[in-house]
């Protein structure tokens, strides 16, 4: 891979930028007092073929902070409008983020570099267009865990710090945060024209997603309606991945969702700890709308208001045939999560060949650690040590459970599976260990992180983030962020602030 010697010698298009006012206003970086860098994310820089030390020179740190304009960039701001918990809100867009620019690659596509911070913007409202210092590590680690992880996700480049104080429920430090997507159009893009009966406009963002993001749509006869499957399909499979690794999003908006099937806009995630199927994140979802056992539904009501929004392009009256196109397009749904999730469910019990009693094997489990609220992650992962032949090596699993006799009923049926299928227990727990990973974002790991960073102590950073970049290996001398979390951290409480 050709790797560029700095940002000036990367090839920009800025194609969401050419697209006429109305689908962004642009607007100038407003640059935090004192930015400094904090991190780099390897991996990303990659993407854009350059190392971590190139980004981290002056010019490369003053461009990505928004002090200088970036060479060939054109920063805009995305208008979009969207239903926030339940609710449609006519209006929303880019009210704290611009698009600096839109890089092309050779090796890895198209990627927009978006700030994330930057100020005020035509669509702040009553917000300051900042962003402060907790959420943008947040959103930093998460993004690029969720990647190693292999779930469809923004990515991060780097992060800032700033001397700059911003108020939310106090003083905190001000942050800027630099993400990347091939593209961040979101299901509260389509709604924003919809609803204004733009419909023109409407035509015109299909036609730039299709061709900008799907370009293997461009030649069919109902391009339109073959985004809109492969939308439902993407978002179907995504919200599988999300529950398979007990990933709670928080506040799954229609304006949070993206017409990539990325996961898009961290704000009060979290990681499933012990097992609670109802959890809730967000400490500001009072009524549990966004709780971890809804996500999947919740996604099919969101590409339902996705599907209403692209009725003017399924048929041209946008009548009955275009709501029976669209119905039969959201009935891909629900098949498509069940074959995602259940082949998932499947792969974490390292079950190499599909029966028709999978499914209820692995609820009985999630039931019983439900009830015993054992930890998610950890669970699937030891599970694997378990032999076929032999339940000599199921003490430490025993011992999660306050009912050890349930367990060992099912302990039984799951051997009794895997001897049907010949399994060999090296080659089993190899598998198990590539798909159930060791470690993860757990919120106690980020606060601790958090806590160091709002001292000016950003070591802990660097390092939850190269342990969470290889979440499925023993890392020598890491067992301490495998750990479950300790007492002063099992309340901790997330919120949209930020």
């Amino acid at each position: 891979m050709r790797r560029m010697t700095s940002l000036a010698d990367l090839k920009f298009d800025n194609s969401f930028a050419a697209l006429p006012e109305g689908f962004h206003s642009r607007v100038t970086p407003s640059p935090l007092a004192g930015t400094h860098l904090i991190s780099v994310s390897p991996a990303s820089a990659a993407l854009l073929e350059m190392t971590p030390e190139q980004l981290c020179s002056e010019q490369a740190m003053a461009w990505l902070s928004g002090q200088i304009p970036l060479p060939d960039g054109d920063p805009v701001a995305m208008c979009y409008a969207g239903h926030q918990f339940g609710y449609y809100v006519p209006q929303l867009g880019d009210g704290r983020a611009l698009i600096l620019g839109e890089v092309c690659t050779g090796s890895s596509g198209h990627w927009e570099l978006q700030l994330k911070g930057s100020g005020l913007t035509p669509y702040s409202r009553e917000g300051d267009g900042r962003a402060v210092l907790r959420s943008s590590i947040r959103e930093y680690l998460c993004s690029e865990a969720m990647h190693a992880l292999g779930i469809p996700t923004t990515r991060a480049l780097c992060l800032f710090g700033s001397e700059e104080p911003v108020y939310r429920e106090g003083l905190e430090r001000g942050a800027l945060l630099v993400r990347m997507a091939p593209s961040h159009v979101r299901f509260g893009s389509f709604e924003v024209f919809y609803y204004r009966q733009r419909f023109d406009r409407l035509r015109q963002l299909a036609d730039y997603v299709v061709d900008h993001d799907y370009p293997h749509l461009c030649d069919l006869a109902e391009p339109h309606a073959a985004l809109l499957g492969e939308i439902i399909q993407r978002t179907a499979t995504l919200m599988a991945q999300w529950q398979l690794v007990g990933f709670a999003h928080g506040v799954m908006n229609t304006d949070n969702m993206s017409a990539l099937g990325l996961t898009l806009d961290y704000g009060p995630f979290g990681f499933m700890e012990a097992y609670e199927p109802g959890l809730i994140c967000n400490h500001s979802d009072y009524q549990g709308r966004y709780a971890f056992d809804q996500q999947p539904a919740i996604g099919l009501w969101n590409l339902t208001r996705l599907a209403q929004a692209m009725l003017p392009l399924l048929d041209a009256d946008h009548g009955e045939t275009a709501a029976e196109r669209a119905h039969e397009l959201l009935d891909l749904y629900k098949p498509a999560l069940s074959e995602a999730y259940i082949g998932g469910l499947r792969a974490k019990l390292g079950l190499r060949d599909a029966q028709a009693d999978d499914y209820a094997l692995a609820q009985r489990l999630l039931d019983l650690m439900a009830d015993d609220k054992v930890d998610f992650t950890n669970l699937f992962r030891d599970l694997a040590d378990l032999q076929v032949a032999s339940d000599d090596q199921d003490a430490a699993l025993r011992q999660r459970f306050a009912d050890r006799a349930r367990f060992d009923a099912w302990a039984a049926d799951y051997r009794a599976r895997l001897r049907q299928e010949q399994s060999v227990d090296s080659e089993r727990r190899a598998a198990m260990h590539a798909v159930n990973p060791r470690y993860v974002l757990r919120n106690y790991l980020a606060q601790q992180a958090i806590e160091q960073a709002e001292q000016g102590d950003y070591s802990e950073v660097e390092r939850l983030l190269t342990v969470l970049l290889r979440p499925f290996d023993d890392q020598p001398g890491m067992a301490a962020y495998a750990a479950e979390p300790p007492d002063w951290a099992r309340d901790l409480a997330v919120s949209c602030s930020s």
